[in-house]
């Protein structure tokens, strides 16, 4: 579950401002437009604003489950979006409304099972950016969707988290369907298969759960390593898996690894699992990164410009996934457009100013002067100097106008780097520099370079 989000009890109401109203109004257009009007209109549209409640935003979802599911899979954008408007809200709180809750099911009757979580129209085999990285992963998907009896099965897709592996299940789904409109087609994840099925079993009542899922003809259960040790739902497991195999039917698999490194799962489980094709999704390259960005920034263009500069910094420095990688792009259109100012590299590290500090390497003033002094032909030294000829000067500027910009250094501790100099030559450099870019091509040219240097 995202960090700082829970689905909590229910609770009476908070009183909410007109400003809270406000601000939830506008969130809700930008969450529509982030969703797509297909998840938007399922999970966000029906959620109610309770209020806020010092740093926690709560809202209210129709059931018990809507709240789960809302703050499982929607958590980081409703926290994006409203702090945009509040940024002292840091925590969201999902809870059941009162005025929404069903009444009581009797004891003795089945509690209702859900319908399996549908398949998100968002997500297709045409917007998955492929690369080295994916390949294997991406082709075995489609083959999955294609008509006719599949090459093999199951298809077992294994990645940590953010690279695709849910993007690819969905695209399945929505492809088989366009393939046969009719068919019945299940997705849920590894959870939810066992909290429904736990469920059915406290009410005595698995005959359903089971005809529900084993009548499909496409199963999809994402992030299996979530029934690891629980004995009673991998027996259930397993019984589905081979209902579904059994009948020519199709089975996709996702997890955080390769099934012989999953512990606490039934090794007949895992052989099973195993018996299709296995595939992984190892974490995106440089190249892969930057054609996931650009195509992104080709959907924002009518909305936002992003400079290449801005994606090439981007793609370099967010690493660990592609959802963090997206997240990042969308931190930063989405803030440009509320504060009405253009992207520009300063703007993008002025904005994940946090994120960055987290990924990127301690930069130090060290590194900073031998690189401007190697890129203008000097010695450390000549910076270092009491030397004031321009060809000094300047790169002895732009090597302090780098160092107040590129780490989180004092502007007395820059001076004293660069030969025991006043904080105030330091100000001066950083006012000088600053200037200069914006009156001189050469100079702005010359910056840029050395920050890409830098960053890379």
């Amino acid at each position: 579950m995202p960090s700082g989000f829970q689905p909590v009890p229910q609770v009476g109401s908070i009183d909410f401002s007109a400003n809270d109203r406000d601000v939830w109004n506008r969130v809700r257009v930008g969450l529509k437009a982030d969703a797509g009007d297909h998840s938007y209109e399922a999970w966000l549209a029906p959620l109610v604003l309770v209020g806020c409640d010092g740093d926690t935003l709560r809202l209210a979802a129709p059931s018990a489950f809507a709240a789960d599911w809302v703050t499982s899979n929607f958590a980081d954008l409703l926290r994006r979006h409203w702090s945009m408007h509040q940024p002292s809200i840091r925590r969201v709180a999902i809870q059941q409304g009162q005025a929404m809750v069903a009444p009581p099911v009797a004891k003795a009757t089945a509690p209702a099972v859900s319908q399996p979580l549908p398949v998100d129209v968002r997500y297709s085999f045409d917007n998955f950016i492929v690369g080295k990285s994916n390949e294997l992963a991406y082709n075995a998907a489609l083959a999955m969707a294609e008509p006719g009896p599949p090459g093999f099965n199951p298809l077992f897709l294994h990645g940590t988290t953010g690279l695709g592996k849910t993007h690819l299940m969905h695209a399945i789904g929505n492809a088989y369907l366009a393939h046969h409109p009719g068919a019945r087609v299940a997705y849920l994840s590894a959870e939810k298969f066992m909290v429904e099925f736990m469920a059915a079993m406290r009410a005595k009542d698995t005959i359903s759960f089971k005809q529900r899922l084993r009548s499909v003809d496409l199963l999809m259960i994402d992030d299996v390593q979530f029934i690891a040790g629980k004995e009673s739902t991998q027996e259930e497991f397993f019984h589905t898996m081979n209902e579904i195999i059994g009948a020519g039917k199709r089975l996709v698999i996702t997890a955080d690894r390769s099934p012989q490194n999953l512990e606490g799962i039934q090794e007949r489980i895992l052989s099973r699992m195993a018996w299709g094709l296995v595939a992984d999704i190892n974490p995106a390259d440089y190249e892969l990164r930057l054609n996931i960005l650009h195509a992104k920034v080709s959907v924002l263009s009518n909305r936002v410009t992003v400079p290449d500069d801005v994606v090439e910094f981007l793609a370099r420095k967010i690493t660990a996934n592609v959802r963090e990688l997206e997240g990042a792009l969308n931190r930063v259109t989405a803030f440009a457009m509320l504060v009405n100012k253009p992207v520009s590299l300063e703007f993008t590290r002025e904005t994940l100013a946090d994120l960055l500090r987290a990924h990127e390497k301690k930069l130090t003033i060290d590194e900073i002067q031998r690189k401007v002094a190697d890129y203008y032909g000097l010695k450390v030294a000549d910076l270092l100097s009491e030397r004031r000829a321009r060809e000094v000067a300047r790169p002895r500027q732009i090597a302090m106008y780098l160092a107040k910009k590129m780490t989180p250094r004092s502007l007395p501790e820059i001076g004293r780097r660069f030969g025991k100099r006043d904080h105030t030559t330091v100000m001066h450099a950083v006012k000088r520099v600053e200037q200069l870019r914006a009156d001189d091509r050469e100079i702005d040219s010359d910056v840029a370079t050395l920050t890409r240097l830098l960053d890379g």
